[in-house]
């Protein structure tokens, strides 16, 4: 898996490094910074989702693993499973409104 995310990231590394090599002449400054501001905005959302769902997996089989092991214990397991899996999932809805801020950059610097 950690091979897969760092082949993954080297690969989006590379690529946009790509992309800047290429840029044929400057363009208006608004457009880099509404582009920039774009790409984050995508890579925020991305990468959250990808390790929101990641971490909500991992607890769900630590906490269905632990049932199995102990099935008296599953009302003890219950409560703080659902708190772990809320807070996982504040993050991912806080990148969710970083997003959101981000877009309303792109607004603004473009003036649309």
């Amino acid at each position: 898996m950690k091979r897969n995310v760092l082949f993954l990231s080297t690969f989006t590394f590379v690529t946009l490094l790509c992309v800047v090599a290429a840029a044929q002449g400057a363009a208006d400054n608004n457009y880099t910074v509404a582009a920039s501001a774009a790409l984050a905005e995508g890579l925020a959302i991305g990468i959250a989702a990808i390790g929101g769902g990641l971490g909500q997996g991992k607890a769900a089989a630590a906490a269905l693993e632990g049932i199995a092991r102990n099935p008296n214990a599953s009302g003890r397991i219950f409560t703080p499973f659902i708190l772990g899996l809320a807070l996982i999932e504040s993050l991912v809805i806080y990148a969710l409104v970083i997003a959101f801020f981000l877009n309303g950059h792109i607004t603004t610097v473009l003036g649309a």
